[in-house]
């Protein structure tokens, strides 16, 4: 029986296609043998019969199978005498648990996908494919006016965003749209925070923008200090700073919003990745909203958090005279995302299933957020967790131990995957608070909190005490 791995990155059509390729490669198949049927395939190996179907096309394409009507799929006749038996290769050594797949992944990047809301979402975007057959037609540049109405009336309600639904840009990610507006800042040096995003420099400076990090503080990025930068435009996330979590007071916005305002042609990028989870008190209002629709301020945010980070959809609200600039430089330009996965999320916000959605999963977060931290607290005395109110992963400084790196390097040893804070330094690494790394929670299932918790007690020799 071919040995599947249901939790590996490679999808199990592929993982069947590239064993039995294998197979007939080395002669364990030989030439014009059948394969087994595809439901006797699919329940020896606890698959989907659709599974069974897409290797064995790949199989065909390959030239390595053919498929006979009415009969199923046989190994390929001319494929032994075009490629003769080769001994197999002796087998590779079992790779450590920490160089394959984590037992535990403690990473910012993820969510937890069984709170997907798959029942509501697929009977919307069905209802869509069978009665709205227009949506196979290119759509509008900027994305749907409809969508682009609920976006602004959810960023009015629930962020303070100052908007019109003609400002909105929808795009297929964060990434996508920070490539946009690189084109439109061209030969603007940006200021990015340091400690801080390094994906969102590496796009823009990809995309031809120079780059400089500038240290936050206790309350974010300081306006003196970007001064001092030369900068005249400025990547900040100021509702829940990543990766610390410091939130920006409203003293420090307005400070950055009269840097903004001093000279012409600065802007600031305002991030807001994840402003639905804060657990403690309600979001400050967006930057955006305090500097209004023209001000210099775009408004960046995705719902790859919110929803899941496969859905790629994201969008932007450009004050006008940016707008301006947008609709003639990129008039050509198709809009990246789907219009049925568009009007999905139209019609999942204008049906308040999207606020219903919301709901729900910021109390699932809350309290895997609560047990976690209790867990941890209990297993490691003595351990520092910074920023747990907000956003879905916190600071974790262990006193005492022997460096982050040998925090991370342990952890994983036990299976569970983290990063070292040092690692979000864009510059001057020696400010990072030591001994501390970056626990995402997002999914972590809630049975295994409490191993985690003891995985990296054992990882940290900070067994938890044993009562008698």
């Amino acid at each position: 029986m071919i040995e599947l791995q249901p939790n590996a990155k490679t999808p199990l059509y592929e993982q069947l296609y590239a064993a039995l390729a294998d197979e007939i490669r080395q002669g364990v198949l030989p030439p014009g043998s059948p394969l087994p049927g595809r439901r006797t395939m699919a329940a020896q190996q606890g698959v989907s019969v659709n599974t069974v179907d897409a290797a064995y096309q790949m199989l065909a394409a390959e030239g390595l199978a053919e498929a006979r009507p009415r009969s199923g799929f046989y190994v390929q006749k001319t494929y032994g005498m075009l490629h003769p038996r080769r001994a197999a290769p002796a087998p590779a050594a079992e790779p450590h648990p920490a160089e394959n797949a984590p037992l535990y992944d403690l990473s910012t990047g993820s969510v937890d996908t069984a709170l997907f809301p798959a029942r509501s979402w697929g009977r919307l975007q069905r209802e869509l494919l069978y009665q709205r057959p227009e949506l196979l037609q290119r759509g509008e540049m900027q994305g749907d006016a409809a969508l682009r109405a609920q976006i602004a009336w959810y960023l009015s309600g629930y962020r303070g965003v100052c908007c019109t639904p003609d400002q909105i840009v929808v795009g297929a990610g964060i990434e996508y749209l920070l490539g946009c507006l690189a084109h439109l800042f061209a030969g603007s040096l940006a200021a990015i925070e340091n400690p801080g995003y390094a994906r969102t420099q590496a796009v823009l400076r990809n995309s031809g923008l120079a780059c400089v990090p500038v240290d936050i503080d206790r309350d974010g990025l300081p306006a003196a200090a970007l001064e001092q930068s030369g900068a005249s435009l400025c990547y900040l996330t100021p509702s829940h700073h990543f990766p610390t979590g410091i939130t920006m007071p409203a003293t420090r916005r307005a400070e950055l919003l009269a840097w903004a305002a001093a000279r012409p042609n600065r802007y600031i990028l305002e991030d807001d990745y994840d402003s639905e989870f804060r657990f403690d008190t309600r979001p400050l209002p967006s930057l955006q909203g305090m500097a209004g629709p023209d001000g210099p301020v775009v408004y960046l945010t995705t719902f790859s958090k919110s929803l899941a980070p496969g859905i790629r959809i994201a969008c932007m609200v450009l004050p006008r005279p940016l707008l301006a600039q947008y609709r003639r430089d990129f008039a050509a330009y198709a809009n990246t995302v789907g219009r049925f996965e568009q009007q999905t999320l139209c019609a999942f916000i204008a049906g308040g299933y999207f606020t219903r959605h919301l709901a729900r999963i910021r109390l699932a977060y809350k309290r895997r957020m609560e047990a976690f931290a209790a867990a941890l607290r209990a297993a490691l005395p003595g351990v520092q967790l910074g920023a747990v109110h907000s956003g879905l992963h916190f600071l974790l400084t262990m006193p005492g131990a022997q460096g982050e790196r040998a925090m991370v390097e342990s952890a994983a040893r036990e299976g569970v995957r983290l990063r070292g804070l040092s690692e979000y330094y864009l510059a001057r690494a020696e400010l990072c608070t030591p001994n501390t790394v970056v626990a995402g929670y997002s999914a972590l299932r809630d049975a295994d909190i409490d191993a985690v918790a003891a995985a990296l007690a054992k990882a940290w020799n900070k067994p938890s005490e044993s009562k008698g």
